[in-house]
């Protein structure tokens, strides 16, 4: 039996890879060649229907009831609606930016429900209603010979290039605003909580404005040394697969700009 057919076997409950199959959407969203110039982010209010534009692309894992992912409108403004119900899904967007230009990311989002009997420390309870994850290319040569053989194998699960480091910002019905740990399933996702609870914000929404450089080297900074590599996509993600449960959230626009390329002294790019 190969690796891939043992996540996918019919009638059995279907289990998450080792690796995130969170990784394994990066390849799937638009052709490399493109991904490698492309660097805006497509905006979701620019759809003209319900489903999210290109290069925006769903994935998810076999046997598993997918997240809904859709462009409603909502007041004057279209956003994207996130609905998880016993789910597991993302939304990726692959794209170029590297990280010497020290991009921000910036969004508005909303959380109406929060999944019940979520715990982000442990696997049966690794789920939520509302994150936005970045990827990035470190070379698989600064990682470990434990966790190069968990990217083969994850590598092998998906069929695709999946990317070595992967931060999500998340907004948790519990965990402290502010709070950073590795995955329940791979300390190569980090989690940085940066909502928690309901907000008294108006309307429920909620604006951030992230230094992507400066958030890499918090969650990644001791392995990467002086390398600093590019992003490769982001992702809107929600699940609540593991607690049976459901999720319910709205993401405005995203955007990821970079400064005027400079080279940050002391650092090298990735290769």
């Amino acid at each position: 039996m190969s690796t891939r057919e043992k996540y996918a076997r019919p009638g059995v409950q279907q289990q998450r890879p080792p690796w995130p199959a969170l990784a394994a959407a990066l390849c799937l969203a638009v052709p490399v060649a493109q991904a490698q110039t492309e660097e805006s982010i497509r905006a979701f209010s620019s759809a003209t229907g319900d489903q999210p534009p290109a290069p925006w692309h769903f994935s998810g894992l076999p046997n598993k009831v997918p997240t809904k992912f859709e462009v409603v409108q909502q007041g004057n403004q279209r956003v994207l609606r996130v609905e998880s119900d016993k789910s597991y899904g993302t939304l990726v967007h692959r794209t170029h930016m590297p990280l010497q230009r020290e991009p921000t990311l910036t969004w508005r989002w909303r959380v109406e429900q929060f999944v019940q009997g979520a715990d982000l420390h442990v696997k049966a309870g690794d789920d939520g209603a509302a994150k936005l994850c970045v990827f990035f290319n470190l070379p698989a040569s600064q990682l470990s010979v434990t966790e190069r053989a968990q990217l083969k194998l994850a590598r092998a699960v998906s069929g695709e290039d999946v990317p070595t480091e992967i931060l999500c910002y998340v907004w948790d019905i519990k965990e402290p605003k502010g709070s950073q740990f590795v995955n329940a399933f791979t300390n190569r996702m980090q989690m940085l909580v940066l909502e928690s609870g309901p907000t008294s914000a108006a309307g429920g929404w909620v604006s951030e404005k992230r230094n992507v450089l400066e958030d890499f080297r918090r969650a990644f900074g001791r392995e990467a040394g002086t390398t600093v590599p590019d992003v490769a996509a982001v992702a809107v993600a929600a699940d609540s697969d593991n607690t049976q449960s459901r999720g319910l959230s709205f993401f405005s626009d995203i955007d990821l700009k970079g400064t005027t390329p400079v080279e940050i002294a002391g650092t090298k790019p990735a290769e």
